[in-house]
Parts: C-alpha cells; structure tokens; sequence
C-alpha cells in the first residue's frame, strides 16, 4: 500500500481537493471509503472510488476513477450515475483522446515525472506533458513524481490541478 493512512492525508488536504481512494480488494474497503467520505464532507473534498462503482455508490462517494483500460466503460456509468463525477488514468495521447470521446470529466496523466508507482511507464517530462494537455479536449491533471520539487516545472502546463501520492506522505 502506497498511503498507509489516507485519512490521515485526506484530512490536511485543503478544500476543494480530490481523493481517489483505490481499495484493491482490501477487506475493509467500506469502512475506508466510509471515513474518507466524512473527511471529505467535513472539508469540502471530493471522493472518486478507483475501478469500483459499488463501493464508490455504498460510500456515497461523488463519482470513480478507472484506469486506463476501463476508460471505455464511461458511457454506461455515466447512463447509470449522471450525477457522478468521472475521471481516468491516461498516459498517452490515444488515452486523452479515449477519454474525452467516452464523456469523462477530466483525466489524470501520467507519470509526469519519475515515480515509484509499479504501474509507472517511463516519465513523460514536463515538455511532452505540456504538449498533451494542450492537446487535449478535457481537463487534465498532472500525476506521477509531482511534489514540492517538480510542482513548479508545470506551472504554465495548462493542467487543471496537480495530483500526488508520494508527495503528499
């Protein structure tokens, strides 16, 4: 587990930020999400669920996140939960471009920068990372090896919001 207390980060988040809790299976999944969903209240964020829509509809959280492969099942979600708020990973153009036909809200792209995270590709620096959220026809948020350091090399990137796991620990 890449966050071992995600409450504890959630509750420092400053309003108006997102958590996206990934439960991988985890056993106490519903209580997680649970706790997360009254942080989130409390301070005015927003919850995704990774990959989950049950879990995300037992919590009453405000909408998923899917990863790249699932980018396509956006429609059909959004036929059933309108009023949901729909993200996806992207790491590449093709991904952007997935995204934006399937309707979602915005897209995480990454990894900007290098990361620890065992799903990371190679980085795609902050130049190709400007480029394709130039290029893209959603709102994109930055992922991958953003922290207090790198955070600045993306100011005039046009991203909507920065998004961070170990750079927030």
């Amino acid at each position: 587990m890449r966050t071992p207390d995600p409450a504890a980060i959630a509750a420092r988040l400053p309003t108006g930020s997102g958590i996206i809790y990934r439960a991988f299976g985890a056993g106490d999944a519903l209580s997680v999400a649970c706790s997360l969903r009254r942080i989130a209240q409390a301070r005015g964020l927003i919850l995704l669920i990774g990959a989950d829509e049950r879990l995300a509809w037992k919590a009453e959280a405000d909408g998923v996140h899917l990863p790249e492969r699932l980018i396509g099942d956006g429609p059909s979600l959004r036929v059933r939960r309108p009023d949901w708020i729909v993200t996806g990973a992207a790491h590449d153009a093709q991904a952007l471009h997935r995204a934006a036909l399937a309707g979602l809200d915005a897209a995480l792209l990454s990894p900007v920068f290098n990361s620890r995270s065992p799903s990371a590709r190679g980085q795609l620096g902050p130049i190709r990372f400007t480029s394709l959220v130039r290029q893209a026809r959603l709102p994109v948020y930055a992922l991958g090896g953003v922290n207090a350091r790198t955070a600045s090399r993306l100011i005039s990137s046009g991203a909507a919001g920065l998004a961070a796991v170990e750079g927030l620990i």
